[in-house]
């Protein structure tokens, strides 16, 4: 039974995820100068792109995507700032962006605007020649951060060590985690899922043994597991910090589900007080919310879904509806601008943006990109051969329950 044992911390990203919040409703462009004096870890790059106006950076990402043309594709995900998202060639999701990446091999570069775990899945899926960058090297992910590859595999090694002759247990990661965990998901006769296919991927994890460990997010594994008809009695949560995860013996023999001690930094800001000043306000508003949401705020919701499911509802309600949804900011407020005839707003009144997509400045695409123009490919992303290999087949095992 492994017993080493380390002091809690907390990851960087989530430490500076307060930076940027707001009171106001939009989130001004600034200079790469005025947001690294904000936060100063951040990737430094040449001296030459931190002062660039809005506009310098507009007119120089233009020319540079022209002068490169169908050589590179720019993926955006919905959480990028307005400023970025208006470059790429595709919006979505992670796992969606990754598919619309491999599917164009023509696209030498792979430019995706988003954080390190997506970039790494773009490079599982795409083809060998492709490259894949990430704009800003240090744009990580908290709830990635929490689940780093040597925690869980020693939290694996115990869980086979009290388990094994009783039921065993099938790991099951969510899509927000680094390539080492889906790797191990892979090995283990697990699955990788997404928001929107988790309560598919649990139904079929509990077809392979009793017992299931989802990572990296608690709460969207126990929002799931209730839909599941699982108690809350029957999930334990695993603290990397502890020895067995802070559980008993017995405790993980009767457990149904394990969960990983992680979250997301922006869905956990929503709470059921937001809730009830969102319907005082707005009586026949209708309150959605991501399930990275605690378990109190997904109940005191009136529907819950991923980031696809929450654009789809409004893109598609009727004119005059009200909906106050729990996602982050630059989403929001990109779904009240395409719908002018509703009233969106975002539950939380002090507006937080993804700190980790936020490091996705014009700046950084815009180096990135005149890199290319002079040979130099900065920033790639790889992701070795036999983590590739054996994440991809925890992504298939997913991608089969469709």
């Amino acid at each position: 039974m492994v017993t080493r044992t380390r002091q809690p911390t907390i990851p960087i990203t989530e430490i500076e995820h307060a930076a940027f919040c707001k009171t106001e409703d939009e989130l001004p462009a600034k200079s790469l100068a005025e947001e690294l004096a904000v936060n100063i870890r951040w990737q430094q790059i040449p001296d030459s792109y931190l002062h660039l106006s809005a506009a310098e950076l507009d007119e120089r990402i233009h020319q540079a995507r022209e002068r490169l043309g169908k050589t590179v594709t720019i993926l955006g995900h919905h959480y990028q700032r307005e400023e970025v998202i208006k470059y790429a060639d595709f919006q979505g999701d992670s796992f969606l962006l990754s598919q619309e990446a491999a599917s164009r091999p023509e696209a030498s570069y792979i430019v995706f605007c988003g954080v390190h775990f997506m970039a790494e899945t773009a490079c599982i899926l795409c083809a060998p020649q492709q490259k894949v960058i990430l704009p800003n090297i240090t744009a990580g992910c908290s709830m990635a951060d929490m689940a780093p590859m040597e925690d869980v595999e020693d939290a694996w090694q115990d869980l086979q060590d009290v388990l094994g002759d009783h039921g065993g247990i099938v790991p099951v990661t969510y899509m927000n985690s680094i390539a080492g965990i889906k790797a191990l998901c892979g090995r283990n006769g697990g699955a990788v899922c997404t928001s929107s296919n988790a309560t598919a991927v649990l139904k079929w994890a509990f077809q392979e043994a009793d017992r299931v460990l989802f990572l990296p997010d608690q709460h969207l594994g126990r929002n799931t597991g209730l839909k599941l008809g699982i108690s809350r009695d029957q999930m334990v949560v695993w603290n990397p910090f502890k020895r067995l995860g802070g559980n008993t013996p017995e405790q993980l023999r009767k457990a149904k589900m394990v969960l990983w001690q992680g979250h997301c930094s922006v869905h956990t800001r929503f709470t059921v007080r937001q809730i009830q000043a969102a319907r005082e306000r707005y009586p026949d508003v209708t309150v959605l919310v991501h399930p990275e949401c605690t378990m109190e705020t997904v109940q005191a919701a009136d529907l819950n879904g991923s980031t696809e499911f929450i654009r789809k509802a409004i893109n598609q309600a009727p004119p005059g509806s009200k909906w106050a949804v729990g996602t982050e900011i630059s989403l929001v407020n990109r779904l009240a601008l395409h719908n002018p005839d509703k009233v969106v707003f975002c539950l939380d009144p002090v507006i937080c943006p993804c700190s980790t997509m936020y490091r996705i400045h014009p700046a950084y695409l815009l180096w990135v990109l005149e890199g290319l123009l002079e040979g130099q490919v900065v920033n790639q992303i790889t992701v070795p051969e036999d983590t590739k290999r054996d994440a991809l087949v925890a992504l298939d095992r997913m991608l089969a329950l469709r």
